[in-house]
């Protein structure tokens, strides 16, 4: 028998990884599994007597009482003392697991979508009251999850665990783990939704609303993506990836070879930052809009494929980091972190900025600057000198008390820039002007002559 011992706690965090993503759907499987890994590496209470390689004849045989039914449908209930006729709640909830029911129940409705008395209604099911496929899918996404290898029409215990979310013992309360799974959002927002998660005298205060524009019909293929992703990055060493990816820019589908690095809510939509391939061939790195990726294939890391850059970094052990990526977006505004970074001075009412700019946060390099400053800045930086002398004209044409910005974008020509910075300038007009860089203030005079136009006639 394996001389590992499972003794995880099934906390949010685990049934989520058991339940590949869909918690809300796969949560009776998610616990039956974790009844499974016990029952496979537990300790003497809780294991079955098994050699390291088994049939699901052999665990079934070892793990149900002898009168356990053999056949395709559900077992009727016919022996009280067999593993059959135990409930959720009888698994989850007893002096060997030491979970406290009323805890773990706020956990999972604090963290899911399932109602109280649906909850309810799961937890009185019979855990192991299904059919033999089930239980045989069962053992088949263990083996998939890497807590068993199949072959020779056999399951073989594993010398080491896979990774997974592990806490030690069940000693976390429904705030500490909030807090822990909101750590991606904005401090102060997390505080809030930590905060006000939970009904007050039974009644919903707190809603969080975010525009997401991804269409209903794919909303399955991204759900699919992003389960497939969390297996990709539970494994060791994480794999590079094949995407066929449909580009806007281009018009046209094309594949690239990436390593997948993270995922970003941003502006409506969610994306893979990737490191590897661009649609354009034209970077390293890419922000591919999930619902737009086509399709997603694992690849070995000795593939012949694999672009250079991928496999210098691949042997230097230096493939990148989530840190990177939010490094990188600190220096300046902008989620398309690879575009280089530049200068740009912004000119607003003085009235309009009081009130809707003036102490908001807009990003770490954006900051209120003087006239003075400004007039250095185009002198210094603009290094064209019509350009400069241009500039300088117009500055002096604009009042002293007007409030003016300086701030480091994600911008590299009117091809090139990025587009949540372009929206909110846009939503600001025509309160602000774009004093630099010089090619967007064009761009801006054209797209508002055009506008104009539209309207004018």
């Amino acid at each position: 028998m394996s001389e590992l011992v499972f003794q995880d706690i099934p906390d949010v965090e685990l049934l989520q990884y058991l339940g590949r993503g869909y918690l809300k759907q796969n949560l009776l499987r998610a616990i039956r599994l974790w009844v499974w890994l016990r029952s496979l590496y537990g300790d003497n209470q809780d294991g079955v007597v098994l050699d390291d390689s088994f049939s699901y004849a052999d665990w079934r045989k070892a793990f149900f009482s002898p009168t356990h039914p053999k056949g395709e449908e559900i077992p009727l209930v016919h022996d009280s003392h067999c593993p059959c006729t135990k409930t959720t709640t009888q698994w989850l909830f007893s002096e060997k697991t030491g979970i406290v029911a009323s805890q773990w129940q706020k956990s999972i409705l604090a963290h899911t979508a399932i109602d109280a008395s649906a909850l309810d209604k799961l937890l009185q099911q019979r855990l192991f009251g299904v059919t033999r496929r089930s239980l045989q899918a069962d053992l088949e996404i263990l083996a998939e999850l890497g807590w068993l290898v199949y072959k020779y029409h056999k399951y073989y215990r594993v010398c080491e665990f896979p990774p997974r979310p592990i806490t030690a013992k069940y000693d976390i309360s429904i705030t500490k783990i909030s807090a822990y799974e909101l750590n991606f959002m904005h401090e102060d927002l997390a505080a809030i939704a930590e905060n006000h998660s939970q009904k007050i005298n039974g009644i919903q205060r707190f809603f969080l609303k975010l525009d997401y524009v991804i269409p209903r019909d794919t909303l399955d293929a991204v759900e699919d993506l992003e389960c497939e992703l969390r297996q990709l990055w539970a494994k060791t060493p994480v794999p590079p990836i094949k995407l066929t990816y449909g580009s806007a820019k281009l018009g046209d589908k094309v594949d690239c070879i990436v390593y997948p690095v993270c995922i970003y809510y941003v502006q409506r939509a969610v994306y893979l930052c990737a490191y590897g391939q661009s649609p354009e061939k034209d970077t390293n790195w890419y922000n591919f809009r999930l619902d737009h990726i086509q399709s997603m294939t694992s690849l070995e890391w000795t593939n012949p494929d694999l672009p250079v850059n991928l496999q210098q970094q691949f042997k230097q052990a230096s493939l990148p980091s989530p840190d990177y990526i939010a490094l990188e977006m600190s220096k300046a505004w902008g989620f398309d972190f690879y575009l280089p970074s530049q200068l740009m001075l912004l000119r607003f009412e003085r009235e309009f900025c009081d009130r809707y700019v003036k102490g908001t946060e807009r990003h770490e390099t954006f900051k209120e600057i003087s006239y003075q400053q400004v007039e250095h800045l185009i002198q210094r930086e603009i290094k064209q000198p019509q350009q400069q002398q241009t500039l300088l004209k117009v500055l002096r044409k604009r009042s002293r008390t007007d409030a003016y910005y300086q701030v480091f974008i994600r911008y590299q020509d009117h091809q090139h820039r990025d587009n949540n910075i372009i929206m909110r300038l846009r939503a600001w007009q025509p309160q602000v002007e774009v004093l630099t860089p010089w090619d967007l203030r064009q761009s801006f005079a054209t797209d508002i002559a055009t506008q104009f136009q539209l309207y004018y006639n």
